[in-house]
């Protein structure tokens, strides 16, 4: 019989977890979690999930999609609009590489701190 988990938290590193909230709540519209510091701050989406950003002295971002400081993990967001999507992102610093292997499916970005994360037309069932 499989174990039962149920996914609570994820949590990025960053240089600068108040600045990473921010662009995600901004980006998002989750609520931020009461109890933010230098070191932690946080989000809470839905069905209580939550989105932690947690400060690493000598953080050294992922460069997408090159391997030497590899991505491990990416997030992805589904959106109705992506072209919508997409500039407000870049007005709130987001960036986004040039490599960009999805076409019209999906769209690759890095937030703040250098995660690549996409957005995903629709229903969010395509990723990268």
């Amino acid at each position: 019989m499989p174990l039962q988990m149920k996914l609570t938290a994820i949590t990025l590193d960053c240089p600068d977890p108040l600045a990473l909230a921010a662009f995600y709540q901004q980006a998002t519209g989750l609520e931020p979690h009461p109890k933010l510091d230098a070191d932690f701050a946080g989000l809470i989406g839905e069905g209580g999930l939550f989105i932690g950003f947690q400060r690493v002295d000598d953080y050294r971002a992922p460069h997408w999609p090159d391997q030497a400081v590899p991505q491990q993990f990416h997030l992805d967001f589904a959106v109705e609009d992506l072209d919508a999507a997409e500039a407000r992102l870049l007005e709130l610093g987001a960036g986004k590489p040039a490599h960009q292997p999805g076409k019209d499916r999906w769209r690759v970005f890095t937030d703040p701190a250098g995660h690549p994360f996409c957005l995903v037309r629709g229903s969010g069932n395509e990723s990268a």
